[in-house]
C-alpha cells in the first residue's frame, strides 16, 4: 500500500558566496573501521578536492552512537573528526545527518569547524535553486522505517539513548545493525525508493527544479516532470561501499555554469 505524499517541510536557505566556482556532493560513505579502503579514499579526496565547498548529504558514518565516541583516544570517530577538521581549514564543509549518523551533534560539528546542514536545504548557486536532502524522509513506502525514523529523531528517545553508557550504546547499535542486515537478506525485501509525487511536492514548495539526494544507493538521474519549466528532476548520489561495482564511490560536482559531473574520488581530487 502506497503512503500518500507527505507535506513538504520548510527548507533551510543557503546562498553560495559569489566567489564559489564549484561544489561537491557526497553521501552514503558508511565509514567504519572494518572498511579502511573507503576511509582512506575519503580522506585523500576530502583533503585534496579543489571544490569551494563539500556537501556531505548523510550517512558519512555507518553508525554514530554519540559525540563522546569521538573523544576516545585513537578511536575511529576521533580520526574522522580530525580529517573533517583538516578539510574544513581549506574548504567549506557542510554536513547533513542521515539515517545512520543522525546522532551526530552540533558540538562535534562545531569542534570540526563543519557547518550543520538541515534536511532539507535549498542551495542557491549557479543562478539556480538546488534542493538537498539525505532522501530517507521521501521513501514513503517503507512505512516501518518511517515510524522508526519518527521515533529516533524525537528529543525524548535521543536523550534516553545518549544517557546510556557509551559501551552499552555501542552494543545496542551493533545489534540494530545486525537486525537491519538480516532484514535486507529476508525473502521479499525490496530496497526503498523515493516517492516521486512527494519529491515533486518538495520541489514545488522550495521553488527548485533539481533534487539532489542519497540514501537509496541507486545512483542515477531521473526526470520527474518533463513538462515543467524547467523540467523537474532528481539526481541520486552513489554510495561508497568497498567492492561495489558500476556507478559507485562517486563525487557529484556542480559547476558555476550549472552543469553536473560525476567523478571518481581520484578524479575529483586531481
Amino acid at each position: 500500500m502506497t503512503t500518500p505524499p507527505a507535506a513538504a517541510p520548510d527548507a533551510f536557505e543557503l546562498t553560495a558566496p559569489a566567489s564559489w566556482r564549484s561544489v561537491d556532493f557526497i553521501a552514503d560513505l558508511h565509514l567504519q573501521a572494518s572498511e579502511p579502503a573507503v576511509a582512506h579514499a575519503w580522506q585523500h579526496y576530502l583533503l585534496a578536492t579543489p571544490a569551494d565547498a563539500v556537501f556531505i548529504l548523510g550517512d558519512l558514518f555507518e553508525v554514530w552512537v554519540g559525540d563522546d565516541a569521538a573523544s576516545q583516544p585513537e578511536s575511529f570517530e576521533a580520526h574522522g573528526g580530525e580529517v573533517l577538521h583538516a578539510a574544513a581549514s581549506r574548504t567549506a564543509v557542510h554536513f547533513m545527518r542521515g539515517n545512520r549518523d543522525f546522532l551526530v551533534g552540533p558540538a562535534f560539528l562545531s569542534h570540526c569547524h563543519v557547518h550543520d546542514l538541515p534536511d532539507p536545504t535549498v542551495l542557491g548557486f549557479a543562478g539556480q535553486r538546488w534542493l538537498l536532502s539525505h532522501g530517507d524522509a521521501l521513501c514513503l513506502d517503507d512505512t516501518a522505517y518511517q515510524q522508526f525514523r519518527q521515533l529516533v529523531r524525537g528529543p525524548d528517545w535521543q536523550a534516553q539513548f545518549l544517557a546510556r553508557p557509551l559501551a552499552e550504546r555501542t552494543e545496542l547499535a551493533a545489534r540494530m545493525r545486525e537486525h537491519s542486515e538480516e532484514h535486507k537478506h529476508a525473502d521479499g525485501y525490496v530496497l526503498a525508493e523515493v516517492d516521486a509525487p512527494a519529491a515533486i511536492r518538495w520541489l514545488h514548495a522550495s521553488q527548485a527544479s533539481t533534487l539532489i539526494h542519497g540514501h537509496t544507493h541507486r545512483p542515477a538521474d531521473h526526470v520527474l516532470d518533463a513538462a515543467a519549466t524547467p523540467p523537474l528532476r532528481r539526481v541520486v548520489l552513489s554510495d561508497w561501499h568497498a567492492g561495489a561495482t558500476g556507478l559507485r564511490a562517486e563525487v557529484l560536482r556542480l559547476h558555476a555554469d550549472g552543469s553536473l559531473q560525476r567523478l571518481s574520488p581520484a578524479e575529483a581530487s586531481a
